[in-house]
């Protein structure tokens, strides 16, 4: 299987494995059969048969009726990665301390390119459940964690992502967004503060965010954000979460960093 600057993989069976977990991770289907596979590698069935039947092996995989998914070891690696950085290994006994979003449903987010990646997830006391699932990618642009994180970048890395993510039409709500209107709306999130999702990332849901300062050098930045169903999304509960949230990022954030930023001559 070729790289993509058209040279040979070194290990072109690493990286067919690791194409068999994307197609699983991005598939819209719960199971994907071994003919769906090999077609989307590019390889023959009895290539892909062995793949599978080793990652199978591994527990990377699993046989379902329809064919293969994601197997439970993938959740643990996920899971490993995320609590690597301190922010998330943090943010649960922060939110549980908190009056406000002890109650609500609150996630971690960081950018994966164009895309908000759901690392981390509050329950809440809530008597409902939504949110988006562990794992998952939503296009930055309409999710309110993703325009928090992305209101942060330099204009260079921001040019970068919205050169292919704008324009954009959402597929929850059909929202169309351009390039001005999104550069618009970030600059009101510098300005309040937080940023809101009306609906365009999850049907009915309106999302609140702030960003979050990497902890150390070489951390991705991330967000948090709180998902309430939009028809008890009034003015005052969400004044209400987005201070919530302010005061949970500043317990997030690392006081020698900041300590270190003041004390710059």
């Amino acid at each position: 299987m070729a790289s993509p600057e058209g040279t040979r993989a070194p290990a072109p069976a690493v990286t067919r494995a690791i194409g068999i977990l994307a197609l699983l991770a991005e598939s819209e289907s719960p199971a994907l059969s071994l003919s769906d596979l090999a077609r989307g590698l590019g390889i023959a069935k009895s290539s892909c048969a062995n793949l599978c039947q080793a990652l199978e092996d591994g527990d990377m995989i699993r046989r379902v009726p329809g064919g293969f998914s994601l197997g439970r070891r993938t959740a643990e690696i996920g899971g490993a990665y995320a609590l690597q950085f301190n922010q998330v290994r943090e943010f649960f006994p922060v939110i549980s301390a908190s009056p406000v979003l002890h109650r609500e449903l609150v996630q971690i987010t960081m950018l994966d390119g164009a895309h908000a990646l759901y690392l981390a997830r509050h329950e809440g006391r809530v008597p409902y459940r939504f949110g988006t699932p562990l794992g998952s990618r939503l296009p930055a642009v309409f999710t309110a964690s993703g325009k928090a994180l992305l209101a942060g970048l330099p204009d260079d890395e921001l040019d970068a992502i919205l050169a292919t993510a704008v324009p954009a039409r959402s597929a929850v709500d059909g929202t169309e967004i351009t390039g001005a209107a999104l550069r618009a709306d970030l600059a009101r999130v510098r300005e309040r503060g937080y940023a809101l999702d009306p609906g365009s990332g999850t049907l009915g849901l309106t999302g609140i965010a702030v960003a979050l300062p990497a902890w150390a050098p070489g951390d991705p930045p991330l967000a948090l954000g709180v998902a309430v169903p939009s028809e008890q999304a009034d003015e005052a509960r969400v004044a209400t979460v987005a201070e919530a949230l302010a005061e949970a990022a500043g317990r997030l954030t690392n006081p020698w960093r900041e300590r270190a930023a003041t004390e710059r001559p």
